[in-house]
């Protein structure tokens, strides 16, 4: 039997950070539900030994049944027929062992049938999903959508829709159309209030909305007419049961083929608004897109995991010239740098994760009570850090993700190519996770900011301030010198036009990322020296890296830009 909780140790280190405490203690709001539910915890370790569990419970579905049924599904895919989809059979089984489980909503109230989770374990099982099955990691993860009605809705929506997400009925968050892809601004679904019967009727069309035909959607439309930006867009929950949608098309997609992904028709959809009007966009909109990001992030990881892993059983299985492929220095390399991505890109994510866990529990508390002015402080703090990560691990871990399949399909040589060996599909279902939920180079417009403002450099200084074993002085030297060079190269692009500081921007958020990174996993290596070789190899690859960019930046003189420039009046050749 495969567990993918109980053969990664990496995951359970995460749950012996020293913030995971403060969560817990934040999450549980001093255990005001013991007593209440009888699954409810009273310690603090109580309720790590709970998450626990519970990941081993999903961790072995995960080993069991969705990574067993994976193939397969990867080969029917769903199935459209009179407007509606049908799940794989593989798909299907999946969702219901996951519903027998108790596995949706794990990070709900137990008011409303969840188990109150922090978001540590419910990212970590969707990067054991993901690692499964990246493609019903989209089925999953789309529970995402409870946290929005959770966070903005009216009571009355909540109980509405809220245990029913627990029990397992789907959810979809349909934002894009043919003429508004990343520019949600651009929406045009209308929203008509009929004053008469005092509902809502959505008419128009979604394109590209994974998992089109669920029971639960939450739908981006334009509720105020003679409107064109985003301040004209609310947003509103619709139930399949209401009639009034139907899926046009399934797209034939490269990749993650057993997530259903629609084109749909709205006509008189009855729906609810969820908050208040005007706020589609501004407020529920990217609060949602946040969580879905991490959630790619998780997705990523999942890949390089499954990446990884396949790569390292072909290298030791291989023989080529008498001898096992890894012990050959070319196959070891790749295989030492494939690991490091991915322990440097799971470092991130729970590091983004455990932000996020805090700063949204003060949320809730602040609706229960007045927080002290301590109290609002650090969670203005950090929801600081998590905005300004979200961008880099959405970002760092979907790349490392597509490098790591590539690698790793590279490992595989010849057979790789060939359908006989998991790796094939695994690379082709990275490839989407640089482009869904906002593409890497919107991940740099919106990590941007925080380079000009000094935000991350600051973060390192205070990553800096780490402890660090007698051992690894060298590594905290080489450390500061990259900051350093991280600071001047900044200094060289901020008083150039803003042409050139957006053409630099990815460079610079990068050399960021490298850092930040690499003092997680040092930090990581004082408690676990497992994580001590990926270290130094990341560290290496990250100042090399670094070094390649800045050389560039340095080097680089306005004019330089001119032939990059040039290529906007290149005029497309007749066929």
């Amino acid at each position: 039997m495969a567990n993918f909780y109980k053969d990664n140790k990496d995951l359970k280190f995460q749950f012996q950070n020293p913030l995971m405490k403060k969560i817990v203690q934040l999450k549980e709001q001093d255990f005001k539900d013991s007593g209440k539910f009888d699954y409810a915890p009273c310690t603090g370790e109580d309720t790590l030994d709970s998450y626990e569990k519970v990941m081993e419970i999903a961790g072995e579905i995960c080993g069991d049944v969705i990574a067993v049924n994976a193939e397969e599904v990867d080969k029917c895919g769903p199935h459209h027929e009179n407007g509606r989809v049908t799940y794989a059979p593989g798909t299907q089984q999946n969702q219901d062992v996951l519903i027998q489980a108790g596995l949706y909503g794990m990070s709900l109230p137990r008011e409303f049938g969840g188990l109150n989770f922090s978001m540590v374990p419910y990212v970590m099982a969707g990067e054991m999903v993901a690692r499964a099955d990246a493609g019903f990691a989209n089925i999953w993860g789309l529970q995402d959508c409870a946290e929005t009605i959770h966070e903005f809705a009216s009571e009355e929506l909540k109980n509405e829709f809220l245990p029913r997400i627990n029990q397992g009925q789907t959810c979809s968050m349909d934002l894009t159309e043919p003429d508004a892809g990343s520019d949600l601004q651009a929406v045009m679904l209308k929203a008509t209030y009929n004053e008469k019967t005092g509902i809502w009727y959505l008419n128009g069309v979604k394109r590209f909305i994974t998992n089109g035909d669920a029971q639960i959607k939450l739908v981006l439309a334009r509720s105020e007419e003679n409107t064109t930006d985003g301040r004209g867009l609310s947003y509103f929950v619709y139930d399949k049961d209401w009639e009034g949608v139907q899926v046009r098309r399934i797209e034939n997609k490269l990749g993650i083929k057993g997530s259903p992904t629609c084109e749909l028709v709205f006509h008189n959809a009855p729906a609810k608004l969820v908050g208040e009007r005007r706020m589609g966009l501004i407020k529920y909109v990217m609060t949602l897109m946040n969580g879905a990001r991490l959630g790619v992030a998780a997705q990523s990881v999942g890949i390089s995991e499954a990446a990884y892993r396949e790569a390292l059983k072909y290298a030791h299985e291989r023989t080529q010239f008498g001898k096992p492929i890894v012990q050959f220095p070319a196959v070891y390399e790749m295989l030492a740098i494939i690991k490091a991505k991915l322990q440097a890109s799971r470092a991130l994510l729970y590091e983004t994760t455990r932000f996020v866990d805090i700063y949204k529990a003060y949320g809730f508390i602040a609706e229960e009570r007045k927080l002290t002015p301590e109290e609002r402080q650090e969670s203005k703090s950090y929801q600081r850090l998590a905005d300004m990560f979200t961008p880099i691990v959405k970002l760092m871990a979907s790349e490392y993700s597509n490098q790591n399949a590539y690698d790793s399909l590279q490992v595989h040589g010849g057979s790789g190519f060939m359908k006989d060996y998991p790796i094939e599909r695994i690379f082709r279902d990275a490839r989407i996770t640089t482009i869904y939920e906002g593409t890497s180079q919107l991940q740099v417009v919106a990590a941007q900011r925080y380079v000009t403002n000094g935000a991350y450099l600051n973060q390192i200084k205070e990553y800096e301030k780490t402890e660090f074993k007698p051992g690894f002085s060298q590594y905290k030297k080489t450390l500061a010198e990259m900051a350093e060079q991280y600071q001047q190269a900044v200094a060289l692009v901020a008083g150039s036009d803003n042409e050139v500081i957006d053409f630099h921007a990815r460079r610079l958020v990068e050399m960021a990322a490298h850092i930040i990174m690499s003092y997680l996993l040092i930090i990581d290596s004082q408690s676990d020296d497992s994580f001590e070789n990926s270290a130094s190899v990341y560290l290496n690859i990250s100042k090399a890296w670094n070094d390649e960019r800045y050389s560039y930046i340095k080097d680089f003189a306005p004019s330089d830009i001119n032939p990059f420039v040039s290529i906007k009046e290149e005029i497309v050749p007749e066929a």
